[in-house]
């Protein structure tokens, strides 16, 4: 090592050696070599290029003959090298080859020196091959290397060097001409290199990471798994000795990464490709922006990342894929040699997340839809292969590998939700409407306009004039003999509907002056949800105007039909423009329903299940009873909703606290009493004040109640329970099956019941019949003004009146319920029969 004072000494010495002093020549190579040396070390340029300098003036002094020359010309070629290893100025790689060349040649066969100025040549030849491609250079490499072997024979200090330096050349060689026994060859050499440089020596990691590379390569090439798992060993024993830090780290990280992957490409373990995914990025992190590596290791992190996307359709891993990949194309212009890889990576990653966005967005929207401009009918495969020959898409592509990456994928869901943007039908069913086989595989407009044909094609121009490419219909868009795809159009129509740019509804009954709400359109089942369902509906009268000539883009929103569509439907404006599915309001979307009819009595629940939000079997040729007590038991178990027992008319066979039919939902359940703040002050302070203690105990049974549920056709219903203590039958009407009593029950005012049949006289002596009011603990909530406690509030909320249920008691100690003709308004006697309530939890049957 060469101190400061050391480099001081040399300079002092140069000093005392002017030109034309004998040991001048001396004293500049000594100094040259003094920094030339610090170079290596410190990394100082500046002593590279005074080391180079002072070279050239000692080669000055050293002219041809001169028994120091060849020293001279050596040191100058190998400053020179240093130099181009920096800055890559190929200027002094071609003058280090010249230099090296006339250093050879006064090192003649037998000169001690002659194998350095071999391995010196041979080098900058190979490292020429690396920039220029010239195959000469090679050639000439691989025979000095060949040489220099011959001059180092086994048991040679320098013959590792010379093994591994021949085989690198023998390796650009098979790179080049894919000759395979010049690999075999320079796999030879490299396990000899490697058996000389044992552990603990510097260039054991350099022998380890060369033969791994030589055996993926023949692993390419012949396929022999062992070569390749020996490959990986060997390039993690070579990484473990290039520790962060290290400056040849990136380029082990890089091979074994390249190593993995392709050991997942033949045993498909993912463990490998998670792990070069992980390698890949570390190697990244060693490669900043400038670095002229980080193209490369963009693009094998990309593919890496695309692989594993290919395998667990991550769609994260899919979206970094194009984002590196893109930014690898940025660093490679058009005429980079590595531009077309990008580009090619790109367009695959960019295609591979539009073809996801676009199954994501098709998973949501019917199967099958029809092509307005063409008229053909089209499964999923034919709607992308329109949306891949199509210019919006050929658009997407080019923007995307140009494009922001943080707008990529907010730009590929603007375009593929815009392309598939579709229309749906609704209408009332006639005679000849067309279904699936009838127009299968060919045109709808090129098949006779008779029937439901004719409809249909006017409703997909329709469609087509409005800029719809996409259009569905309920005739022929199902497959109904299919029983799977029939059951998921119907548990997935409301989506459909609801997800729809625009719903057509045609009114096929009313004329260019008619009102709107005369249509049977209004009668129908499926049409409730078609109206509240979708954010966008446009009615058309029967010859295929719109409605009144209106020519706002929505009628749901225009003033003058939402008017209309409320008195025709009996619903508020606020569920008509803005209607969301679920279990709230559960009664009152019953009653919007009640009016309504099916051709198959079971649709009419079916057609709820959407508007519930629900997906329930569809069983054609179950009982509509049991349709509709499968659709009301799943919403009790769901929200706890008990106001669904509010209904009047027949029992059904599924349970009798539900109704046979929705019609039984017609008559709007009992309105709680209105009273002004005031008012209700006034009573409160009225009312006598109970006992603390029973009150308090009231509250508490309620609370602890558990929630109704339905089990096995059964409700478990907690309730408050009055007995009925006397019943007499006041008039009979025999023609309207009608029976009236009065009736008497524990904790009730006296009350009148209308039944639709008659009461057994055992029935009613027997003292088995019980009013009960159905509850929810959830009903309990904290106080709110004017009540001081949440007790005094439930007591005044049970102190008004109610809808009760008729109960009949069986033997088993399960329960009835009697069905009634109208709705039992029960009033309970007094707060002190409120405090008497018994507080019960009743199996209904």
């Amino acid at each position: 090592m060469n101190s400061p004072d050391d480099l001081s000494r040399k300079r002092a010495k140069l000093e005392r050696c002017p030109p034309g002093h004998n040991g001048r020549a001396v004293a500049l190579t000594s100094l040259a070599k003094a920094l030339y040396d610090r170079f290596r070390r410190e990394a100082a340029v500046a002593d590279l290029e005074e080391a180079i300098t002072l070279e050239r003036v000692t080669l000055e002094l050293r002219p041809s003959g001169h028994p120091g020359r060849g020293d001279s010309l050596n040191n100058l070629a190998c400053g020179l090298l240093g130099r181009f290893h920096i800055y890559a100025t190929m200027s002094d790689l071609e003058e280090a080859i010249e230099l090296f060349r006339e250093a050879l040649l006064l090192r003649p066969p037998g000169h001690p020196d002659r194998p350095s100025s071999l391995c010196n040549l041979a080098s900058c030849l190979s490292t020429r091959y690396d920039n220029r491609r010239v195959v000469t250079d090679l050639e000439e490499s691989v025979m000095l290397g060949q040489v220099m072997l011959k001059l180092r024979p086994p048991g040679h200090p320098d013959r590792g060097m010379s093994l591994n330096s021949l085989a690198c050349s023998l390796m650009k060689r098979f790179q080049k001409h894919a000759v395979i026994r010049d690999l075999e060859e320079a796999i030879k050499l490299h396990r000899e290199a490697l058996g000389l440089h044992p552990s603990g020596h510097p260039n054991r990691s350099t022998s380890l990471h060369n033969l791994a590379l030589c055996l993926s390569n023949r692993y390419d090439h012949q396929g022999t798994v062992a070569d390749l798992e020996e490959a990986a060993e060997l390039g993690r024993a070579a990484l473990q000795l290039r520790p962060p830090g290290h400056p040849d780290r990136g380029i082990s990280l890089r091979h074994l990464a390249c190593d993995l992957r392709r050991g997942f490409r033949k045993h498909a373990e993912m463990r490998d490709l998670d792990e070069a995914i992980e390698l890949h990025r570390a190697t990244l992190e060693l490669h900043p922006s400038g670095h002229p590596d980080r193209s490369s290791s963009l693009h094998n992190l990309s593919i890496c990342l695309l692989d594993r996307y290919d395998n667990q359709r991550v769609v994260a891993d899919l979206e970094e894929a194009v984002t590196f990949g893109c930014a690898a194309l940025a660093l490679c212009p058009p005429n980079h040699p590595d531009h077309e890889a990008n580009l090619g990576l790109v367009e695959r990653t960019v295609k591979e997340v539009i073809h996801s966005v676009i199954l994501t967005t098709l998973t949501a929207m019917p199967t099958r839809l029809l092509h307005t401009h063409s008229g053909i009918l089209c499964d999923r495969d034919a709607q992308v292969s329109y949306f891949t020959r199509s210019q919006q898409y050929s658009q997407l592509l080019s923007s995307c590998t140009t494009c922001n990456p943080d707008q990529r994928m907010e730009l590929i869901h603007t375009h593929v939700l815009k392309y598939f943007q579709y229309a749906m039908f609704s209408h009332r069913w006639g005679e000849g409407e067309p279904l699936l086989y009838d127009i299968d595989g060919q045109s709808i407009y090129d098949l006779s306009t008779k029937g439901g044909f004719g409809k249909l094609q006017a409703f997909c121009c329709t469609a087509y004039e409005r800029d719809y490419l996409w259009a569905w219909s309920d005739t022929c868009c199902i497959d109904k003999d299919s029983s799977a795809e029939f059951q998921e159009a119907i548990g997935s129509m409301f989506v459909w509907y609801r997800q729809s740019a625009l719903t057509i509804a045609y009114l096929s009954d009313i004329s260019g002056t008619g009102s709107l709400g005369n249509s049977e359109w209004f009668s129908r089942g499926w049409t409730l949800q078609e109206l509240l369902a979708p954010p966008i509906v446009l009615f058309y009268t029967e010859n295929w105007s719109p409605y009144k000539n209106l020519t706002s883009s929505n009628h749901k929103t225009d003033v003058t039909v939402l008017e209309e569509l409320e008195r025709a439907t009996g619903i508020d404006p606020q569920f008509l423009t803005n209607f969301s599915p679920g279990l709230e309001n559960a009664r009152s979307r019953l009653q919007w329903a009640s009016l309504r009819r099916t051709t198959l009595p079971e649709d009419m629940a079916y057609s709820l299940f959407g508007i519930f939000n629900l997906y329930l079997p569809v069983l054609y040729g179950e009982y509509a009873d049991g349709a509709l007590g499968r659709l009301l038991a799943e919403i009790i178990t769901r929200s706890r909703d008990i106001s669904v027992l509010d209904w009047v008319g027949e029992a059904s066979s599924f349970n009798s606290c539900f109704p046979a039919h929705v019609a039984s939902y017609q008559s709007l359940p009992l309105p709680p009493p209105q009273l002004n703040a005031e008012e209700l002050t006034s009573k409160i302070n009225q009312q006598p004040v109970p006992s603390s203690t029973a009150l308090q105990t009231l509250y508490r049974s309620l609370a602890e109640l558990p929630l109704p549920r339905f089990l096995s056709r059964r409700i478990v219903l907690p309730c408050i329970a009055h007995r009925v203590t006397a019943i007499q039958l006041k008039t009979t009407d025999t023609d309207a099956s009608s029976y009236s009593y009065e009736m008497q029950a524990s904790g009730l005012k006296p009350l009148e019941i209308t039944l639709p049949s008659e009461l057994e006289n055992a029935t009613i002596s027997r003292g088995i019949l019980q009013l009960v009011r159905p509850w929810n603990s959830q009903l309990l909530g904290p106080p709110t003004k004017p009540y001081a406690t949440a007790e005094e509030q439930l007591l005044s909320k049970l102190g008004k009146s109610f809808n009760a249920l008729l109960l009949i008691e069986l033997p088993s100690n399960q329960y009835k319920r009697i069905a009634s003709s109208t709705l039992i308004a029960a009033h309970p006697v007094d707060s002190a029969s409120v405090l008497q309530s018994e507080v019960k939890v009743l199996e209904i049957v």
